[in-house]
């Protein structure tokens, strides 16, 4: 097993130039593995109100308090100026999220981590390929984690990257420690899943297949939200930082995210994970084609390869309903934002909300390879471009 471990660490640490990889997993694993390494039980971390409910749930488990961050409309990203300086000194970590693979901007961030003698932890789930300041992200924290489950579309595993390559041993126990043992049927399942999902897309029977993945656990959200249960999860924070008693949130959709990898699944992801140039150079030239038309900010010198490109359009459901006609699934939805989903119980609310809530209601997340028949679908059903310089406070 360690030897496979091996493999698929070093081809990571070639891409991240030569600094240190540990498998794990899953990324909400590993996030959590470093948010108990980095953060001291009772800590705030700040954070994007636009991700993932499981990794709101992650730092909770951590013992840890979520603080949201204002964003940027125009790519959600976290706007680090606009974060008060009353917010700053009583922080004991910063989690970037890389929203689509959007960089947030990881050299200021670090910069005032360092003044701050705080620790730098980047979610680079959606963010493989992406580059900020001319480096990896993934490369300015004393840990960051990513996942195999995105771009490299293995669905299952991920790495923690670390700055200081004397801490592996003393995480990698930690990794060992709580993971479970290997399951033969979750093996199989892993195994059968993409067939099983092309033959149904094959006949047409989505709904059928989407409740098959919930009869399985692998897609368990009727809403974008998963039920937030405030009573279930009060009682559950004084047992933090405890794993275990936060399991009901932080499986949802990955019921194996603690699960240890067999032989022939840690194969495929290793195959997967070598042709990974392939499907970046073909997330960019899509992201390029989406972001030069009009529901885009306009595109860069040098696109990055987003996992998923946030369109901003007036009316989303609109969108969304015209890609279904043309069978293009919308996913990776995150709204409302964090602070306005949980409320002040469970997290310290963002300074600026505004322009976050406006990037959650009109950010349309599309699959940049799908850009030649997403372009038309939108145009064709008559879909309107929101514009950044409306959203309330978001002004640029």
């Amino acid at each position: 097993m360690v030897s496979a471990y091996a493999e698929l660490e070093e081809l990571m640490r070639d891409r991240l130039g030569g600094r240190e990889c540990l498998y794990v997993p899953s990324c909400r694993f590993g996030l959590y593995l470093a948010l108990r390494h980095w953060c001291e039980p009772g800590g705030r971390v700040l954070m994007s109100p636009v991700n993932d409910d499981v990794i709101f749930f992650v730092v909770l488990a951590a013992g840890l308090r979520p603080v949201q961050a204002p964003l940027d409309p125009r790519d959600g990203s976290v706007d680090a100026a606009a974060v008060p300086d009353s917010v700053w000194s009583g922080l004991s970590a910063v989690l970037t999220t890389n929203l689509y693979g959007n960089p947030d901007p990881a050299p200021e961030l670090r910069e005032r981590c360092d003044r701050l003698g705080i620790p730098l932890i980047e979610d680079a789930a959606h963010a493989i390929g992406s580059t900020t300041g001319g480096r990896p992200v993934g490369t300015y924290g004393e840990a960051s984690v990513f996942s195999l489950s995105k771009h490299v579309h293995a669905r299952t595993g991920g790495f923690l990257s670390l700055a200081d390559p004397a801490l592996r041993g003393e995480l990698g126990a930690a990794r060992d420690a709580l993971l479970h043992p290997t399951r033969a049927a979750a093996e199989l399942a892993h195994l059968a899943r993409p067939y099983a999902e092309a033959a149904v897309r094959g006949l047409r029977l989505t709904g059928a297949a989407r409740a098959a993945l919930r009869a399985l656990g692998l897609e368990e959200r009727e809403e974008i939200r998963m039920p937030l249960r405030p009573d279930a999860l009060e009682r559950a924070l004084p047992t933090a930082p405890a794993l275990e008693p936060f399991h009901p949130w932080v499986r949802v959709d990955m019921h194996a995210y603690r699960l240890r990898p067999g032989t022939a699944k840690l194969r495929r992801t290793g195959r997967r994970l070598a042709r990974l140039d392939g499907v970046l150079a073909a997330h960019r030239a899509g992201t390029a084609r989406l972001l030069a038309g009009e529901y885009g900010a306009g595109a860069d010198a040098e696109a990055q390869p987003l996992f998923r490109v946030p369109l901003l359009v007036e009316d989303r459901d609109a969108a969304v309903a015209a890609l279904a006609r043309r069978r293009i699934t919308t996913g990776y939805v995150y709204d409302p934002p964090l602070d306005a989903y949980a409320g002040e119980a469970f997290t310290d609310p963002s300074p600026a909300p505004e322009p976050a809530a406006w990037f959650a209601r009109h950010a349309l997340p599309v699959d940049p390879r799908r850009a030649d028949e997403v372009l038309p679908a939108l145009r064709t059903a008559g879909i309107r471009p929101a514009h950044p310089s409306t959203a309330p406070g978001g002004a640029r």
